[in-house]
């Protein structure tokens, strides 16, 4: 089975660094990655979290866009919720001025943050903390805007209606649809949109998903058949146990995150002397099961079954590790270990 390979980026923070540090290693990823051959760039969008810089896709897929050449940039995503329709059209009609031809536009529902901090962001209906989440009640509505707002329009007698996106006269990038559950699955295939399924987080089995979403497909102007991208967290090493150390610093971090204590990624030293309690132990082995590590070998004969399994055109990897060079060099190792499937501009660049 054929598919690409491309990258989800967090612009991960390990501890003892900082953020300006993690921008800058997100633009060295990109490079490096664009040389390497893969598909898309993909910047996240999460918030009030000491792990991760990514809090500004729209300013990272310009950044990320003028530092590459061939490698398509976007936002892996845009959380709806946070950001007015019309914002969201101006913004990637720019970067599309910008870059013809190099940028995506995925689009999520939830607010890639804590309930807090979504209100913050942008305050929902309501006159307290209860109110949190209102504002992801209303996405069907917003992404109804947002393709008015590219060129549909709004019916006649809409306080809209006179509103133009500007630039007007460049077209909007594609639109995708995120999701960690068959909602959006559901809602991309019925406005006939790209698809990309967060399975390095979901606990829900990522076949069935991207089946319905392949299954109930309807063409549209904007996309003739399904495109289907399975996200996945991916941590290519020289040994299976040296995937397993690495692997260590995202698992303390994501139960810190579980249990309301975020912090930057902690070093691999930290986190495999971490006084882990069973249930805690239990927990990790749960999250261990979302993700894929291990030796080249190892790791290639599992994205290629994962890939066939959910009959996915793109598997989009995220590596979260604490040291940069580790992390250049697992997407190299993927790269190499799966090149027989990348595009055939595919040249292997030695780590320097």
């Amino acid at each position: 089975m054929n598919f690409d390979l491309s990258v989800l980026d967090l612009s991960p923070v390990p501890s003892g660094s900082t953020g300006r540090d993690a921008l800058k290693n997100t633009l060295d990823l990109a490079r490096h990655t664009d040389r390497l051959g893969y598909k898309r760039y993909w910047l996240a969008e999460h918030h009030n979290l000491p792990s991760v810089a990514s809090s500004a896709p729209e300013v990272m897929i310009e950044a990320v866009a003028n530092a590459t050449e061939d490698i398509r940039v976007g936002s892996g995503g845009m959380m709806l919720p946070n950001h007015a329709s019309l914002k969201v059209a101006e913004t990637f009609r720019v970067l599309e001025a910008l870059h013809p031809n190099r940028i995506d536009l995925g689009i999520g529902r939830a607010p890639g943050t804590d309930p807090r901090t979504a209100y913050a962001l942008r305050r929902a209906p309501g006159e307290d903390g209860s109110a949190f989440h209102a504002a992801a009640d209303h996405f069907p509505e917003q992404l109804g805007e947002l393709f008015a707002f590219s060129g549909d329009g709004f019916p006649e007698g809409h306080p809209f209606a006179p509103i133009s996106a500007v630039p007007a006269d460049v077209e909007l990038p594609p639109i995708w649809l995120l999701g960690s559950s068959d909602y959006s699955a559901g809602a991309a295939a019925e406005v006939g949109l790209g698809f990309a399924f967060a399975s390095h987080f979901s606990p829900m089995e990522p076949g069935a998903v991207m089946r319905y979403y392949r299954e109930n497909f309807k063409p549209s102007d904007r996309l003739s058949e399904p495109h289907a991208i399975l996200a996945a967290s991916v941590i290519c090493a020289e040994t299976d146990e040296r995937a397993f150390e690495l692997a260590s610093s995202m698992e303390l971090a994501w139960l810190r995150m579980q249990t309301g204590n975020p912090q930057p990624l902690a070093s691999v030293e930290e986190a495999m002397e971490y006084p882990y309690t069973d249930m805690e132990r239990s927990r990790i082995e749960a999250y261990r099961r979302t993700q894929i590590s291990g030796s080249p070998a190892t790791v290639r004969e599992k994205v290629e079954a994962l890939a066939e399994t959910t009959q996915a055109d793109e598997v989009m990897v995220t590596t979260m590790v604490y040291d940069h060079s580790e992390r250049l060099a697992s997407y190299e190792r993927l790269a190499d270990a799966l090149r027989l499937i990348l595009q055939p501009h595919f040249v292997m660049y030695a780590l320097v």
